[in-house]
């Protein structure tokens, strides 16, 4: 039994990464789960009990979702690429560093997953209207999405699953985590800076006209910033992000859509509503892991190797987090680390959550942001094929998740 859950999980975590036949990553989870309940390896109380789990994820999805694709269409994005390439100046450099700020701004006020998913049409814009090629601009949203994502708390939705209710509260949280953030920060930059140097290196176009932006945009706009501010405020009182951004982004898009007199229609078909249930199928499969016992033991074995080395044990189980991620998605791996790690000392949780968050980096598909990312991509006409991005994230990812471990350590 135990055998045959570790073989569909596995295999269903590897159709998400590799896409056979081109399928979407939803099918090949989804797949999975139902599987899994089939071949009665898991109650289907208990798979239902697994999707119930992603609820304030699926919740917070939705209304990044909604904001994201409102922008989209009432030219937000638009206008925001204009701007850039105006204060670019004609140097592909300076639009480069443009670019990643805006790109930790977001990350830390709205989440990676915000990202991936605001950001990215943004940047593709800015980059069409430089006269630049966007895929080495578009890589800075797909890296600084995970490196800045353990800032705040709501800087990624990982960081609420490790955590669960055990959240520390906001002051603690920025004493823990603000040095390895910036060493996650600013190595990231430097190595990817160093890395697309020469893509960067051509001048960009001169300056555009300025372009009005157009009242549905403005409240498009103040939506997502208002976003930010509800989700800093829930994060500070310990409220599940889930519902605030949902109620959000509904209200931002039917106060767009009744000012204009808009069918709701053509936004919600624009949305990429098939990450939601692969999200789900992704709580299946841990679920099934958690009803075989696998969780029970990583635990036990984290709390022998803590025991024996408490230092040792975080640094390590950071790196192999962060691989590990890579092989299942953040996500799963952040739910079966905040199972296993319930009681363990709050060093090793840390470097968890470090390794949650920044392994990602190393491959195509080791987080939803990620994920996201490539379906940004796709919509926009481009694409990366995972031995291309691999290449980029060796060099990107190992510095960045070492030096924030130092960090960490160094802290505590």
């Amino acid at each position: 039994m135990t055998i045959a859950t570790l073989v569909i999980a596995a295999l269903a975590t590897a159709g998400v990464i590799a896409r056979p036949f081109r399928l979407p990553e939803a099918v090949w989870a989804v797949g999975g789960a139902v599987l899994l309940v089939l071949f009665d390896l898991l109650p289907i109380g208990g798979a239902v009990v697994g999707i119930a789990k992603g609820t304030d994820v699926y919740l917070f999805l939705a209304g990044m979702m909604l904001l994201a694709e409102l922008g989209r269409r009432e030219g937000l994005f638009d206008w925001l690429a204009e701007f850039a390439v105006r204060r670019a100046r004609g140097s592909g450099k300076r639009l480069f560093l443009l670019i990643y700020g805006v790109g930790v701004l977001v990350t830390v006020f709205l989440s990676n997953d915000a990202t991936a998913v605001v950001l990215t049409p943004a940047v593709y814009a800015a980059a069409k209207a430089a006269g630049a090629k966007p895929l080495p601009y578009l890589l800075i949203c797909a890296f600084v999405a995970n490196a800045a994502s353990f800032v705040l708390p709501i800087s990624n939705p990982a960081n609420l699953v490790v955590f669960g209710t055990h959240m520390p509260p906001l002051g603690a949280w920025l004493r823990e985590f603000a040095p390895p953030s910036l060493a996650s920060i600013a190595l990231t930059f430097v190595a990817l800076r160093a890395r697309l140097g020469t893509a960067i290196a051509v001048p960009v176009q001169g300056e555009p006209l300025p372009q009005p932006l157009s009242r549905g945009g403005l409240l498009a706009g103040l939506g997502i910033a208002a976003t930010g501010v509800v989700l800093l405020a829930a994060s500070a009182r310990g409220v599940p992000l889930g519902l605030p951004t949902f109620c959000a982004g509904f209200a931002a898009a039917v106060l767009v859509l009744s000012l204009n007199r808009q069918s709701p229609w053509p936004l919600l078909a624009g949305i990429s509503w098939s990450v939601l249930p692969l999200v789900a199928g992704l709580f299946v499969l841990v679920e099934a892991l958690r009803h075989v016992g696998v969780i029970a033991v990583l635990g036990r074995l984290v709390k022998e190797a803590a025991a024996y080395s408490l230092a040792g044990t975080a640094f390590s189980a950071g790196a192999i987090v962060a691989l590990v991620a890579n092989l299942m998605n953040n996500l799963p791996v952040a739910l079966v680390a905040g199972s296993s790690l319930a009681h363990a000392p709050g060093s090793i949780v840390g470097a968890v959550l470090i390794g949650v968050d920044l392994g990602p980096n190393l491959s195509i598909t080791g987080s939803l942001a990620t994920i996201l990312w490539l379906i940004a991509l796709r919509r926009e006409g481009e694409a990366i094929g995972f031995w291309d991005f691999l290449k980029l994230g060796v060099i990107v990812m190992p510095p960045s998740l070492l030096g924030a471990l130092v960090a960490l350590m160094v802290r505590g």
